[in-house]
């Protein structure tokens, strides 16, 4: 039941912790079930899917948009979504700064950091995101909200390269704290684990994970 489910999961998080439950292929049914149990942060990752299901359910919902996102489609949520998990170029970064600025919104972004083995995935490298803040190009985008990073682990079952992944992320997130994000308060999220690793990120500092199987069922494609 999503309503066990749920509680299940709340009563391992630490304080703060946040949970985004990720109902992408579930139907506005489950979403409502996990709201009437007081869940009220939902992750999306196709934005044709989120914008129905935003029509259809209640206006307090927080949605997190935590797909990759092409930057044609940016305009569509920027009005409402609460936080972008998957920002992976300085391209989508100024197309969320331009819609944001149209409507005089200011959007949150995680950097996605790409730490995990397969090329497939996407994000900056460690590297990438040092010359990124190092470059000032940030410092232009007075719409953009960048509130830390996302990544997503290895797909494997070796959770000595899962926490390796994990660990790996975290130190990154250190370094630009520490470098970039020391004034500012508001550069302090780590998003990371999921379903069958959250318990692993949690070890490693993550202060949200993004679970949808575990608490919806398989998904209803």
């Amino acid at each position: 039941m999503i309503s066990d489910a749920l509680h299940s999961i709340w009563s391992e998080l630490p304080p703060g912790t946040k949970l985004v439950a990720i109902s992408k292929y579930h139907p506005v049914s489950a979403i409502s079930e996990a709201y009437a149990c007081g869940q009220r942060l939902f992750g999306e990752n196709h934005v044709q899917e989120l914008i129905q299901k935003v029509e259809q359910l209640p206006k307090d919902i927080e949605w997190h948009f935590t797909g990759h996102l092409q930057t044609n489609k940016v305009k569509y949520i920027v009005p409402f979504i609460s936080l972008i998990h998957s920002v992976d170029s300085l391209k989508l970064l100024r197309e969320i700064d331009k819609q944001g600025k149209k409507l005089g919104r200011k959007v949150g972004c995680l950097l996605e950091l790409h730490v995990a083995a397969e090329d497939s995935k996407y994000g900056f490298s460690p590297d990438a995101l040092i010359s990124l803040h190092s470059s000032g190009e940030l410092g232009c985008l007075d719409y953009v909200d960048i509130r830390g990073l996302m990544c997503m682990a290895t797909n494997t079952d070796d959770d000595m390269r899962i926490s390796s992944d994990f660990s790996n992320a975290k130190s990154v997130f250190d370094v630009l704290k520490s470098r970039f994000y020391s004034d500012t308060p508001s550069f302090c999220e780590l998003s990371m684990g999921m379903s069958d690793d959250y318990h692993l990120a949690l070890s490693h500092g993550s202060t949200i994970v993004r679970i949808g199987t575990r608490i919806f069922g398989e998904r209803q494609y």
